[in-house]
Formats: structure tokens, C-alpha cells, sequence
């Protein structure tokens, strides 16, 4: 009951604490006895304590004390009065203090309380959705402690290792991921890694895929620990493999057709030099020359054979520039940097899509800026620009460095050419796959430095073609 009186907002407690004053000292005033009611300035100081500062405790207390001083029965006098005064002001501010001590400190309790079950709540909360989170994630996410064994494992990673759901804690993560088994703990190292590897893993019937690992040690209060989260990566290997071999396949075409064509110029004057010599009549009869005169036949007619300069794929699309350009920047711009190359875009935000094969405009990009990257070595102003203008029809790819430039125009797109660095088949190849999605790879002799253009036929949202059924657009003029 009489912490109902003790509680309550500041001034509601101190007009408490005022109102017992006054009804004290009025009761020492009024009543005629030999006693003094001072004592029971202790409970309005008690109340006062509640919910004040030190100061107005201790003033509380002077005045409590005053008051007993005037309202009580003896006369005052300083030999008997002043020491029973001080024992009066000791006591009420005694009270005084030890009330507000034990409000602050039930203050302090309940901030503290407080402050914990908010801290409780978020933590509850942020557990929820992390185990959601987890339960919920498409990659596998597991634990394991210090010995290899699994902790815990998420549906993702019973799927992955192809184990029955709950049956994974407890295994040894080394029959899954060998890797993993080996990777040192906190401990036994004073390094904690929080790092990514690609190796091998097996499932619970001995399939092998390709795993992405991202994995981190760390130190907990019942021993060292291991969070690992396995993508199996063996899709992206067999498309990577795929789209290698459909570029190895489509430049050896290329290949053997600008091999064919050398051919077939030497067999067309070894030809003439046969038919010379046939009409002649110098050889006539022999058998030798005759059998030469056949092999060349067959040799003509070999190199005679067309090969056709189709896509790196059977089934084109209009693709989006912008991520290609993207790719590129991801795989060109660490290099660049290495190399003191600036590297300088001018992207426009909407670029239509256009007639290509994605990995092919990659490849030719990519052969382009690494011959500007060669040609800067020695450049005192490195610089690589690749720009975008968009057309109608048609959408150009500028790739500009800041180099000396080309010397041999005349020659620059001719297979085997002398001095390349390689079998100088770099450009020759790069303008063969822009030709077979029907867009041309050109010089630009009027930019200074050296500058090549990438013109590609815009293609409507969503378009498709194949070689079998469809046609090409026309909107390239050759």
C-alpha cells in the first residue's frame, strides 16, 4: 500500500511530501504535549529522497529539522537544542539519501531489465531470421566442430550430399568434402580464415560434383568451430567446357578455312604449271606424272571445300550489350590496373540489344583491349577508352587506346602475318566471329592512336534466330 505513495511522477511525489510537512508541523504546533513530532519528518523526507537530487534532500532535511526547532516544547538552546538538532538533520538526511540510493539503484535495475529484454527480443529476432535465413537458403550451409564432425546442416546441404533430412549431424564432413577436412582450426593455428576454394565433393552414393566453398574458423566458448557454405559449381563447369569447345570448334573452322584458302591459291598455280607441262607433251606417257597430275586434282578439290563461317552457337540472340560490357569490365580492369592503364567507359544508360553471340563479342572485346594493352607498354599516356553510340539499325563499339597506331593498315585483318606476336591470327579470327553474327569489326584511321569499331544490327527486345530456320537482318551493308 504505501508503495503506491512512494511512486508517481515527480511533482505528484513532492506535493506528497509537502503536504505531510505542513500536516506535521501544524500537529507540533497544535498539540500540547511534552514531545516533539519531528520524528515524523522522516516519511515526507522519505518521499522527497524518492525523486529528488542530493541537494534538495539535504535542504529538505535542513528545513524538516528547522521546523522541529520552532514547534518544539523546551526552549531552544544551544546546549541542549544543537545536538539534538544534528542528530534530528542526520537522521532525516540519512533517510533522505538512503531513499534516493534505492531508487536509482531500482532505477538503474529497471533500465538494466529493460535494456535485456530488448536486447533479448532482437536477439530472438535476429536468431529467427537468421535460422530462416539458413533453412530457407538454396546453398548449404553446415557447421562443424574441431574433429570434422557436422554440427549442423541446413535442407540445402542434405539435399546437396544427398542424405536423408536430420541424418547429416554427426558425419564427418571429410566424406563429403575432403577439403574441408584439412583446413586447420583455431588452435592449431593463431590464424582465423574466413577465405573460398574449388575442389572436389561426393555425395552419400559417390556422384562427384564441383564444389564453391566459402568457409570461415572461428573460436567459441566450447571450442573452436567451422562454418562452411558448398555450392555445387559442376553446372557452370559444363557450361564453361561447352562454350570453350564451341569456341575452340568455331575459330578451328575459321582456322582451317583461311588454311584452305592459302591452299587453294598455291594448288591453282601448281594447276597451271600441270597444264603447261601437259600441253607440252614433254611427259606425255609417264606414269610418275600422271599419278602427280591426280594428286593434285585431290589436293585442289580438298582445298576447293567451303567451310562455313557460322556462329559459335546454332541458335542466336539478341543480347544485352550492357552485361557483356559488364563481363568485360570485371575481367579487364584488374589487369589494367597492374599495368597502369586507364581504363575510361562511355556507356549510354539505354543501349537496345543487338544481333550477337554473347562469349564470341566477349572474346573479340577482349582480344582487342589486351593488343591496346601490349601496344602501351611502352606509351607514356596509357589510356583505353571504349565507347557506345547507338543507332537505328545499328549500335557501334568503339575501342580507342592512346598508342602509337597502326602502321600497316593495308594488311591489318590478313591471317600469318609476319611480326605478330602469335600466329598473328589475332584480328583475322576477331573479324571472322563479329562476321558470322553478320555484324564487322573495321579501323578507324581518322582517331588518333588506334581505334576499332564494332558495328552489331539492333535486335528487338526478346528476338531470336536460328541458322536453320531464320534469317539474318540485312541492316549491315557490306
Amino acid at each position: 500500500m504505501i508503495y503506491r505513495y512512494l511512486y508517481g511522477t515527480r511533482r505528484a511525489v513532492l506535493a506528497r511530501a509537502g503536504l505531510l510537512i505542513a500536516a506535521i508541523a501544524l500537529i507540533d504546533w497544535r498539540v500540547d504535549l511534552n514531545i516533539s513530532f519531528g520524528f515524523l519528518y522522516l516519511f515526507p523526507i522519505l518521499l522527497v529522497g524518492m525523486v529528488s537530487p542530493r541537494w534538495q534532500i539535504l535542504a529538505a532535511a535542513m528545513a524538516c529539522t528547522a521546523l522541529s526547532d520552532v514547534f518544539a516544547p523546551l526552549p531552544f538552546t544551544v546546549a541542549n537544542s544543537l545536538p539534538q538538532d544534528i542528530l534530528v538533520f542526520t537522521s532525516l538526511a540519512g533517510t533522505g539519501l538512503f531513499a534516493f540510493e534505492i531508487s536509482r539503484s531500482r532505477q538503474l535495475e529497471r533500465e538494466s531489465r529493460e535494456r535485456v529484454e530488448r536486447e533479448s527480443a532482437a536477439r530472438r529476432e535476429a536468431e529467427e531470421q537468421l535460422e530462416f535465413l539458413i533453412g530457407s537458403s538454396p546453398a548449404a550451409i553446415v557447421t562443424m566442430s574441431s574433429d570434422c564432425q557436422i554440427l549442423r546442416a541446413n535442407s540445402a546441404a542434405h539435399r546437396l550430399f544427398g542424405v536423408a533430412p536430420g541424418q547429416l549431424p554427426g558425419k564427418n564432413i571429410r566424406r563429403f568434402v575432403p577439403a574441408l577436412g584439412r583446413v586447420p582450426f583455431l588452435g592449431e593455428t593463431p590464424q582465423a580464415f574466413r577465405t573460398e576454394m574449388q575442389c572436389r565433393g561426393e555425395r552419400e552414393h559417390g556422384d562427384v560434383f564441383l564444389a564453391n566453398v566459402f568457409f570461415s574458423t572461428y573460436q567459441t566458448a566450447v571450442g573452436p568451430r567451422l562454418a562452411a557454405l558448398v555450392v555445387d559449381a559442376s553446372e557452370d563447369l559444363r557450361e564453361r567446357e561447352e562454350a570453350s569447345l564451341e569456341q575452340l570448334m568455331a575459330g578451328s573452322r575459321i582456322l582451317v578455312g583461311a588454311v584452305s584458302h592459302e591452299v587453294r591459291n598455291v594448288c591453282g598455280a601448281i594447276t597451271v604449271i600441270y597444264e603447261n607441262l601437259v600441253r607440252s607433251g614433254t611427259l606425255k606417257g609417264s606414269k610418275d606424272f600422271e599419278a602427280l597430275g591426280a594428286l593434285v586434282e585431290t589436293l585442289n578439290k580438298i582445298a576447293s571445300l567451303e567451310l562455313k563461317q557460322s556462329a559459335s552457337t546454332s541458335h542466336m540472340e539478341g543480347i544485352d550489350l550492357a552485361e557483356t560490357l559488364d563481363d568485360l569490365r570485371i575481367v579487364l580492369e584488374p589487369y589494367c590496373q597492374e599495368a597502369g592503364v586507364e581504363m575510361r567507359w562511355d556507356i549510354p544508360r539505354e543501349i537496345p540489344p543487338v544481333w550477337a553471340d554473347r562469349h564470341s563479342l566477349l572474346q573479340v572485346l577482349l582480344n582487342l583491349t589486351k593488343n591496346s594493352e601490349r601496344a602501351l607498354q611502352e606509351a607514356d599516356e596509357k589510356r583505353i577508352e571504349i565507347s557506345i553510340a547507338a543507332g537505328e539499325n545499328l549500335v557501334s563499339i568503339r575501342v580507342t587506346d592512346s598508342g602509337p597506331g597502326i602502321e600497316a593498315v593495308d594488311t591489318l585483318f590478313q591471317p600469318f602475318q609476319k611480326g605478330a606476336d602469335s600466329t598473328g591470327l589475332g584480328l583475322y579470327l576477331s573479324r571472322a566471329f563479329v562476321r558470322s553474327f553478320r555484324g564487322e569489326l573495321r579501323h578507324d584511321p581518322t582517331v588518333k592512336g588506334c581505334c576499332f569499331v564494332i558495328d552489331l544490327a539492333v535486335a528487338a527486345p526478346g528476338a531470336a534466330r536460328t541458322e536453320k530456320y531464320g534469317t539474318y537482318p540485312t541492316a549491315l551493308a557490306r
